[in-house]
């Protein structure tokens, strides 16, 4: 199929599965891209909030996609750099050799085998005086395996801020000002019908509305190396034109072999799935990544296509439903055969 028939198709697609989902009270609307080459669509379906429309320039929460938007390609440039290297012990870089954690490394973060705790949960270190970092690898590790792991990114992102010296959102903010991406930021941002709001935790309180959704993120100020991302349609778009092309030989902001390294099978992830680095491969070449608030982009770098899809589906309810409808028909759209499974989150 041509690219424009391509194009044209999967915008009607990916604009009709959102509206079965918004006249069904499943979601208050989404905003999503499609693109391939130097042409892209934009799809905008339903509200933000029940009353204000949403658009493709709408910021949404998008929560795990912060790990591929903001942890991973500065991880990226930080070992182009000399300064991390993915086979190094984190002893090397923080103090206690003696800590259960101490051996783990990048490349097993990255790959969510690192063994770390599975539980995010965090508000047991509140009032204490260990460090985060500390606290991380001070705790007993898991059984050997694949496990999708938020410790690991928390970790990446405090690690970053060491090696740099700087707070990880300056970190990332200059490196989307790189990629033109202007709306993409760390939150809070000022409540208004340019953001979505996410979920309502307490019957009778407001939802949240421009600060993090993710519980540890936002006991670390909303900037986290696993969650605290905002961004729109037209910045996802241009963060996945910018992915396909270094991942074909240009170069810019993270070299494109650790692109390419990323995005071939390191582990198995279960469910016909495997795990590069940091990123989810498909049988057919599909490489993505999800977010829990109903967040997820899907990239074919063998066709150059791209389905990015941006949603508060959590604003009704973590059951989040019919988010895995929306997600098959993003992903199926990039590959004819691809399979129709779910991974986490």
């Amino acid at each position: 199929m041509r690219d424009g028939d391509w194009l044209t198709e999967t915008g009607a697609r990916i604009r009709g599965v959102l509206k079965v989902l918004v006249d069904a009270d499943w979601l208050p609307g989404g905003a999503a891209v499609v693109g391939t080459g130097g042409m892209w669509e934009f799809v905008a379906v339903g509200s933000v909030d029940g009353e204000h429309d949403t658009a493709p320039d709408v910021s949404y929460d998008v929560a795990s996609l912060t790990k591929v938007m903001a942890t991973w390609p500065l991880v990226g440039r930080a070992v182009a750099e000399g300064v991390l290297d993915l086979n190094a012990p984190m002893s090397e870089y923080f103090p206690g050799e003696d800590l259960p954690g101490a051996w783990v490394t990048a490349r097993q973060i990255l790959t969510h085998t690192s063994r770390l705790n599975q539980v995010t949960w965090m508000e047991r270190y509140v009032g204490t005086d260990q460090d985060l970092a500390e606290a991380i690898l001070a705790d007993p590790l898991e059984e050997p395996g694949y496990h999708y792991i938020d410790r690991g990114f928390i970790l990446l992102g405090l690690l970053l801020e060491r090696l740099y010296g700087s707070t990880l959102d300056r970190l990332a903010d200059d490196l989307w000002a790189e990629l033109g991406m202007r709306s993409t930021t760390y939150g809070p941002l000022a409540r208004s019908p340019g953001v979505a709001p996410t979920e309502r935790r307490l019957v009778g309180a407001g939802p949240s509305w421009g600060v993090v959704h993710d519980e540890a993120a936002a006991l670390m100020g909303g900037v986290a190396g696993h969650a605290g991302v905002f961004s729109t349609a037209i910045d996802l778009g241009a963060y996945a034109r910018e992915m396909l092309r270094l991942h074909e030989g240009g170069t810019g902001i993270i070299p494109g072999s650790f692109v390419r390294e990323s995005w071939s099978p390191q582990v198995d992830a279960g469910a016909r799935l495997s795990r590069g680095l940091a990123w989810l491969v498909t049988p057919e070449g599909v490489v993505y990544h999800n977010g829990f608030t109903g967040t997820s982009l899907f990239m074919h770098p063998e066709s150059g296509r791209y389905v990015g899809v941006l949603t508060n589906a959590v604003h009704y309810g973590r059951d989040r439903t019919g988010l895995v409808d929306l997600r098959s028909a993003a992903r199926s759209a990039l590959t004819p055969q691809a399979h129709e499974h779910e991974s986490s989150p």
